[in-house]
């Protein structure tokens, strides 16, 4: 299964950029043998619209671009649920064993996501009830996408 991470917006060069780069090399390097690919990060820029809802609307257009048809849909949303890593390992291993050839996990911008993209996700996901700036978040993605391989794969790096 291909692992996408979409965002809007774009991020600078720096140390939150090589943080997150740190742990998506990591996730090249495990999720192989584990059937699960890292391929890119789609960063689209935020969208220009004068009104929030034209703006999610634009930037939730561009995602479903992204996502292949099957593919599952993994949206960050403050509305969503949260999860330990254990179980959001396990709904990655599922989702691969589904025969699910994509997994792309969607960033939204400052405005959020549409609600009609939080229809189609297939995970709505919290990352606790706190607002996070975009560059934490993308670590925080890099991160469990990594750490979930490693409790795939029975490695010692996720210790409870």
């Amino acid at each position: 299964m291909r692992i996408t991470v979409f965002a809007v917006g774009r991020m600078k060069s720096g140390p939150e950029r090589e943080l997150a780069d740190r742990y998506l090399d990591r996730l090249k390097k495990t999720g192989v043998p584990l059937g699960l690919e890292f391929t890119s990060v789609v960063e689209v820029a935020e969208s220009r619209a004068p009104q929030a809802e034209l703006r999610k609307q634009e930037e939730s257009a561009k995602v479903l671009e992204a996502l292949d048809q099957g593919g599952v849909l993994i949206l960050l949303d403050e509305r969503g649920k949260t999860m330990p890593s254990e179980a959001f390992a396990a709904s990655v291993a599922r989702f691969r064993d589904d025969g699910k050839r994509q997994l792309l996990v969607a960033i939204g911008g400052p405005d959020g996501h549409d609600a009609s993209l939080r229809d189609r996700a297939d995970i709505v996901l919290a990352l606790g009830a706190m607002t996070w700036p975009h560059q934490i978040v993308r670590i925080l993605v890099a991160e469990q996408l990594y750490r979930a391989t490693t409790i795939l794969a029975g490695h010692p790096y996720h210790r409870i």
